[in-house]
């Protein structure tokens, strides 16, 4: 018989606007107990735009944990009752001003896995025309386009950092060559 540690109890410490802090009681196959910290997430999107020239556009924005500007894909969080695909359109528009003619599910990821239960549903954007960013209030992006190349080039000089970015580019990069993601350039 398989035996697993499991949650036996879980404590809210302190409810924010983005995210809930919670102490786990973990109980494990030999009666052993620990807490553990835990970061509950409502979830979120992250779309992959390619343009008609096999374009990626990326987001440059201001992040405090870095304290400085972070260069990735388009993501925002699901809104309660809000579908992953209609957020991720949502997204698209509002940061980039793009509009997707076709979206294609790619993989969904947990963002840190050790402490938080956030799930990121990551989708491609294709079929590109251009509308108008609507940004949030205090939200200051700018619009990059980069090759595939460019864009992994970064990743591994260390310009890019983000998480979410790096999953999905690999994996659109690898959905390309393989055929599943056709992208019709002009």
């Amino acid at each position: 018989m398989n035996q697993s540690a499991k949650r036996i109890h879980r404590r809210e410490i302190f409810k924010g606007k983005i995210f809930t802090v919670a102490e786990d009681t973990i109980q494990f196959p030999d009666g052993k107990q620990a807490k553990w910290d835990v970061l509950l997430h409502s979830g979120a999107t992250a779309v992959v735009p390619i343009d008609d020239h096999g374009k990626i556009i990326l987001v440059e924005q201001y992040r405090c944990v870095e304290d400085g500007n972070i260069l990735e894909i388009p993501a925002g969080k699901v809104e309660k009752g809000e579908e992953p695909s209609t957020c991720a359109v949502r997204e698209l528009e509002e940061e980039t001003g793009y509009r997707a003619k076709k979206l294609i599910y790619i993989c969904s990821i947990y963002s840190a896995v050790g402490f938080s239960d956030e799930v990121i549903q990551i989708y491609a954007a294709l079929g590109l025309e251009e509308g108008m960013q609507k940004l949030d209030e205090n939200e200051y992006v700018t619009v990059k386009k980069y090759t595939i190349k460019e864009i992994i080039d970064m990743i591994f000089s260390g310009k890019i950092k983000d998480s979410k970015t790096i999953a999905a580019i690999f994996t659109v990069k690898e959905m390309i060559e393989s055929g599943k993601i056709k992208i019709h350039t002009k």
